[in-house]
């Protein structure tokens, strides 16, 4: 039984009439404004958060068909994350999953989820943010690039791009390399071959960004086999672990939605409220090795 449920039963009270039945509603709430501000960094606003998830739905209409506690999880990641939804600065996509169960001995859709699928930028964004990495890119390499890569003691990468070219090819390699602030360099690269392999394993390889963003899908995936050599925060292994159960099409069940009444507390007390709320995270990160599936 839910918080509200429990509460009406405890008072003798019916629950409020008034609660949102569509993602619409749910995003212009003034609790639910209240609940993402709670979550937020300081850089982002729950207007603006809100503003951004229903333009977002206006794209993908049928994300307004989805389990509202679903979406409403997937957009406290984000707030939690402080990475914005949507393809404007490519750091996350929220992308509708379809539940399927044996009915009656037949596979059957029961429902809608939202997946939450971080982008490669929000990646770059979450590492610079960690405090640890001086600067992190990611590049693809294409056919007519010169591209060389050498592995060892001295391992050295250089790639000269062929800029003058009227067409520069196929894309052939993606790569990755971090500086670390004690002055250490890290890098890693892939192959197309390695990076279909990888697609091939999400369950939304024929869709969403894998089809629309591929270059930068593959530059996700190299950064993110890259994060295991570096040393991350609490927040990318959140981030990449979602990452991971939305590409396996794992369902991500975010712990972040409170169900109930609630209200900011004000005073000396309120920024110890504040920490514990930002703090507590009963579900554990997922770090790749954890992950249940084989992707790198």
């Amino acid at each position: 039984m839910s918080t509200s449920a429990l509460k009406a039963a405890a008072t003798g009270k019916a629950p409020a009439a008034d609660k949102p039945t569509t993602i619409a509603g749910l995003l212009t709430s003034p609790a639910i404004k209240q609940q993402l501000a709670l979550a937020l960094p300081k850089h982002m606003t729950a207007d603006r958060l809100a503003r951004i998830a229903l333009t977002e739905v206006r794209k993908v209409p049928k994300l307004a068909q989805c389990d509202q506690t679903s979406f409403l999880g997937a957009i406290m990641q984000c707030a939690a994350l402080g990475l914005e939804p949507g393809g404007a600065l490519g750091h996350a996509y929220l992308l509708p999953f379809d539940k399927r169960q044996k009915v009656g001995g037949q596979w059957k859709t029961v429902g809608t989820d939202v997946q939450l699928i971080i982008g490669y930028r929000g990646m770059i964004d979450l590492a610079r943010r960690s405090g640890q990495i001086q600067s992190l890119e990611a590049r693809a390499v294409y056919a007519a690039d010169k591209f060389d890569v050498e592995l060892g003691l001295d391992s050295r990468l250089v790639h000269r791009p062929a800029w003058d070219a009227e067409d520069r090819g196929a894309l052939t390699f993606v790569y990755a390399v971090a500086k670390l602030k004690d002055g250490g360099l890290q890098f890693e690269v892939m192959s197309r071959a390695e990076i279909e392999k990888v697609r091939a394993q999400s369950k939304a390889a024929q869709n969403g960004p894998w089809v629309t963003h591929f270059e930068e899908m593959a530059k996700k995936t190299v950064v993110r086999r890259l994060f295991k050599y570096l040393p991350v925060s609490i927040e990318i292994q959140r981030a990449v672990g979602l990452d991971e159960q939305a590409e396996a099409g794992v369902q991500q069940d975010n712990p972040l939605v409170i169900d109930g009444a609630f209200h900011r507390i004000e005073g000396e007390v309120n920024a110890d409220v504040e920490a514990t709320e930002e703090t507590s995270d009963p579900q554990p990160s997922l770090i790749a090795e954890d992950a249940g599936n084989d992707v790198p």
